[in-house]
């Protein structure tokens, strides 16, 4: 692990996992098309660093600005929600056309999800969300996330692509998040206003000092982020445990000027990623129990998932998604997590190997009924 922060700390052998938000005035220029060669040379980067090992998620903004170019709409598409709404559900299948050819040309699958806020609070939605992200990223295919403007409401729209990053970034364990805007990094003052304005390479710890050096002023009709916004996703990423770095695309090839150094604001984690998963282990509303036999107890002490096979009873009535404890045939407690299955539904497979799932449920399984990833040793 690199110590210092460094743009090293985001590179492929130290950063297995990494999300990229790419902002919408990267994405479109001011009279609404797509920036077509500058996206050629970033899916140039990303391909390099997917061959180098390293697992890719896209967040991409945009899909409104082209949207509302292509209808002809004011102020960008955001004169009302109805008209983000439309411009949105038009400019994604532009975007989305582009992501698959330009990654199709170095041999990579482009995937689109679309999120709301309320898919990411929906413990059910989550898991959901969480494990196509999982298979997409096992597969090589390359994950290209937008928020899901077209039915997003403003109750429960995200705002902005910087924090439904952060959030993303949360979700899929990342090493690392790249915000990768039109400017390159955090300033003492706005550089567009002050001359004297200097660039901040590093920062230790987003507190009231940090977030008073964003200006509100700083968005644009292109999309709802400003530095604010980046700070905001900053702080949820870094408490998780994410490195987390707002750099400039104004570059062509930006993840290569990036590792070049000299650029951008680099934010470090404030925890460890093992305290990542701290929230499980101090939870005390377990909404059930799983006995397992002592195969598993050794299966998920060396950090395995819990599959079906190796339950022996289970008590409670609870839900996927609910947190579930996990004992010993002694009646000790040796993990808890979040259930992939209903207790029902999980009784059916219980002590049955994963190739009778299917037959026995007339469904696709679960891989697991709690996976390693959302689960904690006690």
């Amino acid at each position: 692990m690199v110590a210092d922060l460094t743009a090293a700390r985001f590179a492929p052998e130290h950063c297995p996992r990494l999300v990229i938000k790419i902002g919408s005035s990267l994405l479109v220029d001011d009279s609404g098309a797509l920036r077509e060669s500058w996206m050629q040379s970033l899916c140039a980067d990303i391909a390099e660093r997917i061959k180098a090992g390293q697992k890719l998620i896209i967040v991409c903004s945009g899909a409104i600005a082209l949207g509302a170019r292509r209808l002809g709409l004011a102020q960008g598409g955001r004169a009302t929600l109805a008209d983000a709404q439309a411009a949105a559900a038009v400019g994604q299948i532009a975007l989305s056309r582009f992501w698959q050819e330009a990654l199709s040309d170095h041999g990579f699958i482009a995937a689109q999800i679309l999120l709301t806020l309320d898919d990411m609070e929906d413990r059910r939605r989550y898991l959901n969300a969480t494990a196509t992200l999982e298979r997409l990223m096992e597969t090589q295919a390359v994950p290209v996330i937008n928020e899901n403007d077209s039915v997003a409401t403003e109750e429960i729209r995200f705002g902005d692509n910087d924090r439904l990053a952060a959030s993303v970034a949360q979700a899929v364990r990342a090493g690392g998040l790249l915000l990768m805007s039109d400017v390159d990094g955090l300033y003492t003052a706005n550089p567009a206003k002050d001359s004297a304005a200097k660039r901040i390479a590093t920062v230790e710890t987003i507190d009231s000092s940090t977030t008073g050096l964003a200006d509100d002023g700083e968005g644009s009709l292109m999309g709802t982020g400003g530095m604010a916004s980046k700070l905001a996703a900053a702080k949820l990423a870094t408490e998780a445990g994410i490195a987390t770095a707002i750099i400039s695309g104004r570059h062509d090839h930006p993840l290569q000027h990036f590792t070049k150094g000299d650029s951008g604001t680099i934010f470090a984690p404030s925890m460890s990623p093992k305290a990542r998963k701290s929230w499980l282990a101090s939870r005390q509303s377990a909404r059930g129990t799983i006995t397992v036999d002592d195969g598993a107890v050794r299966a998920l002490l060396n950090g395995a998932s819990l599959l079906a096979a190796g339950i022996t009873a289970i008590e409670g009535e609870f839900l996927r998604g609910d947190l579930i404890r996990l004992c010993g045939t002694n009646g000790t407690a040796i993990a808890q997590g979040l259930s992939e299955y209903d207790a029902d539904v999980a009784r059916k497979v219980m002590g049955r190997r994963s190739e009778e799932h299917q037959a026995i449920l007339g469904t696709t399984p679960r891989r697991a009924v709690v996976h390693r990833d959302h689960m904690v040793l006690l």
